[in-house]
């Protein structure tokens, strides 16, 4: 069991949740303001997407990310900042002619994805270890973008949060670190339960878990209904965990959550299985991340 818990926040997506709660952020200024309410809750990470004002569908808008990156490191609150470079991905056969993609498709290049990290700087970035149906459309990331992205994020000196979704991309996530394309001890995140990947139970954790670095930092998420559930297997198993509205709505049954709500039921449930959330500098320490102000590495005695 793990009893110093790294507990991310990820505020917002970019699914179409918007319509189905009103406490999904979409603004910067709403994003930003959920990290600093997750935060205060708690948390010791923020993940985050941004989206179009307007639309509240998904953005890669460098402006957006800046301005919730800037909302942030100026409140007087502290939280290790992750943004997503997994955007760009989507590819969705076209009803008509499925060798094209039609409505939704968004792909981008690897220095595209890479775009608001290279210029923000953020103490973490996403990297999304290879390709998957996603429901029914399908994540592109080949292997040879994610070595060009990994090169990208590398040389930036961010540090990576290996996102994998199956158990292929725990296999190449590893074969990256191999290739000196990942620096320091990996942070792996296990992501469970989107259709059609890892499914959201103990054996498909265990088996990922078991399959990482002895090096490897890691934590675990399900989705929905799986979100509290796996949180606890994640820090049983050694690991640390992530909830947030990006990836489950409900509090409980029927009852919309807010994501300083769901910060502090997995504060609350971790500490009732002896554990505690670890502070964002202790966060950093742990990580062995930039600090955003001094731009230096984070060592143990410096949490």
């Amino acid at each position: 069991m793990n009893r110093n818990v790294i507990l991310t926040c990820a505020v917002t997506g970019a699914g179409e949740t918007t319509a189905k709660t009103p406490h999904v952020p979409v603004t910067p200024k709403q994003i930003a303001d959920d990290c600093i309410a997750a935060a205060k809750a708690g948390a010791s990470i923020a993940h985050i997407h941004v989206r179009d004002p307007e639309t509240g569908g998904v953005s890669h808008s460098n402006d957006h990310f800046r301005e919730v990156m800037e909302r942030v490191r100026e409140a007087d609150t502290d939280i290790v900042m992750n943004i997503t470079a997994g955007g760009g991905g989507d590819w969705i056969p076209d009803v008509t002619d499925p060798t094209r993609g039609g409505p939704g498709t968004d792909i981008q290049t690897p220095a595209e994805r890479h775009a608001p990290v290279g210029e923000l700087l953020p103490e973490l970035c996403t990297l999304d270890c290879g390709s998957l149906n996603f429901g029914d459309m399908v994540y592109v990331n080949t292997a040879d973008w994610l070595r060009e992205h990994a090169r990208l994020v590398k040389a930036a000196g961010v540090k990576p949060e290996l996102e994998c979704f199956d158990l292929g991309h725990v296999w190449f996530a590893r074969q990256l670190q191999q290739e000196g394309l990942i620096d320091g001890d990996p942070l792996y995140q296990l992501c469970l339960g989107i259709p059609w990947g890892a499914e959201a139970d103990t054996e498909t954790m265990l088996a990922m878990r078991n399959k990482l670095p002895e090096n490897a930092n890691w934590a675990a998420f399900g989705i929905g209904r799986h979100q509290m559930p796996m949180a606890a297997q994640a820090v049983l198993l050694g690991g640390h965990a992530r909830v947030g509205l990006e990836d489950n709505l409900y509090l409980e049954k029927g009852v919309l959550a807010t994501n300083a709500k769901l910060v502090e039921k997995a504060s609350s449930l971790f500490e009732n299985l002896g554990a505690r959330v670890m502070t964002p500098a202790e966060t950093r320490a742990q990580l062995k991340l930039r600090n955003p102000n001094t731009g230096n590495i984070v060592s143990g005695g410096d949490a």
